[in-house]
């Protein structure tokens, strides 16, 4: 990594009662390069629009973390230059199914991250939605 990732934890130390293992810090000094800003990424295929079929958050949330690892790879970047994400919810009893499949994503990079539970997202069956910054190094 050619990021510094400032402060470094993971969640299994800071939420021992959920049964997580996200790598996270708590700050990110981006070197140099180039920045990517993704916009909120939701449980939709890129190229369709179409939604994926059921209303299960961990399949969401593969179908989120994938468009994000895509949206990355085609901008020339790599998911270990995730820099930030930002979690919306709209149940809070469906955090540490979210939190745990999209550790699986990064696992080693330490993003820093955000998470919100709020009413709703812009389709009702949408559980999950994840926007994300990554700069890819000079």
């Amino acid at each position: 990594m050619t990021h510094l990732r400032h402060r470094k934890f993971n969640t299994k130390d800071t939420y021992p009662e959920q049964k997580l293992d996200n790598d996270l810090c708590q700050a990110v000094v981006a070197k140099g390069g180039t920045t990517i800003f993704l916009r909120g990424q939701c449980p939709q295929d890129l190229d369709t629009a179409e939604n994926i079929a059921g209303n299960d958050p961990v399949e969401q949330t593969h179908k989120v973390m994938g468009n994000i690892r895509q949206l990355v790879e085609e901008c020339g970047g790599e998911m270990g230059h995730v820099t930030k994400l930002v979690v919306y919810l709209t149940d809070v009893r469906h955090r540490e199914a979210v939190y745990r499949t999209m550790g699986e994503y990064i696992k080693g990079v330490f993003p820093v991250c955000t998470g919100l539970v709020v009413v709703a997202l812009a389709r009702p069956e949408w559980l999950v939605e994840i926007d994300a910054t990554a700069v890819i190094p000079d």
